[in-house]
This record gives C-alpha cells, sequence and structure tokens, in this order.
C-alpha cells in the first residue's frame, strides 16, 4: 500500500478513537467540555489527510485510487461527521453507560424519510468528494495523471443516483417492522 492509503488507514482508525475518547471523557469521567473538544478534532484529522494527498500531487505523484478516496472520505466525514458522532453518542449513552432512551428503529414512513435525509447528505458529501477531485484534476492540469480521479467521480455519481432510488423505493415500498413483514 502506498502513502496515501495508509494515509486514510492511520485517519480511520483516528478518527473512531477520538469519537471513543471523547464518548469516555464525556460520559465515563463526567469532563463535558473536554470531551466536547475531543469530538471537535475530527475535523482536523481530515484536514491531515487533505494536506498529505495534496502534497503528494504536488510531489508529481499519479492520481491513484487511494488518492481518489481520501476526497471521498473527507466529503462523507464533513457530510455526515455530526450525524456519525450522533450515532456513536446515543449508542454510548445507552449501552454503556445505561443512561437516554434506546436507539429507536424506524420504519415506514418515518424510515423513508430518514433515508431521504442521509441521501442529501450523501449528495453534499458527494459534492464536497467530486469537488475536491475536480479541483485537484485542474491543479494538476494532466488528464493522464488524474485518471483515477475522475474514473472515480463517474462511479460515484452511480452510487448517488442508485442511491436516490433506493431512498424512493422506501416510499413506494416503506420497509416494515419484522412482526409485520
Amino acid at each position: 500500500m502506498n502513502l496515501i492509503a495508509w494515509s486514510i488507514v492511520a485517519c480511520e482508525i483516528a478518527f473512531w478513537i477520538v469519537i471513543g475518547l471523547g464518548l469516555i471523557v464525556r460520559y465515563v469521567f463526567h469532563k463535558k467540555a473536554l470531551g466536547l473538544a475531543l469530538l471537535a478534532l475530527t475535523p482536523v484529522i481530515d484536514l491531515i489527510l487533505l494536506v498529505i494527498a495534496g502534497f503528494d500531487l504536488r510531489s508529481g505523484a499519479t492520481a491513484t485510487t487511494a488518492h481518489a478516496i481520501a476526497a471521498v472520505y473527507i466529503g462523507v466525514s464533513v457530510a455526515f461527521g455530526k450525524s456519525m458522532i450522533q450515532w456513536a453518542d446515543d449508542r454510548f449513552r445507552y449501552y454503556v453507560t445505561k443512561q437516554g432512551a434506546k436507539p429507536a428503529k424506524r420504519y415506514g414512513m418515518e424510515y423513508a424519510k430518514h433515508y431521504m435525509i442521509g441521501w442529501v447528505r450523501h449528495l453534499v458529501a458527494y459534492a464536497i468528494g467530486a469537488g475536491l477531485l475536480l479541483l485537484t484534476h485542474w491543479l494538476v492540469g494532466d488528464a493522464a495523471r488524474t485518471e483515477a480521479l475522475m474514473g472515480t467521480a463517474r462511479l460515484w455519481t452511480l452510487v448517488l443516483g442508485i442511491d436516490f432510488l433506493i431512498g424512493v423505493s422506501n416510499f413506494v415500498w416503506p420497509k416494515r417492522a419484522k412482526a409485520e413483514a
């Protein structure tokens, strides 16, 4: 694996370690401000990945799928970061500290609406990530060196469209609770 691939792995691990530490400090040690500060470090991790990928390409490297995934990672992290932290927070609070309400499962129209909200976040992630891919393609100025970026952008466009169709299908065929099925 190359530098960028290892950087993505390291950033993903760091992301979840920072979230875990933030939740432990917040709920186990009751240091809410410090816990929030740790949770607020997640965008710094994205910035580190962006700098590493940018430096690698600026140094003359040919873009790989790993470079493209770095842009996808950043887009997803920005668009879904807050909701992922909230998801982890709710489950930590309920399952580890035995506080708060059990995270509810969604069905029917509530699930369909929630899925479409997720799709809008996916669209935001796409706009950020694809924007970074296009910007990098333009800045490098060499189509041969950035083909992996454009290939990833095309594939992501397809995935975004499929995700939208799945979201619409949830309104047509709503998800049912297992007892109803």
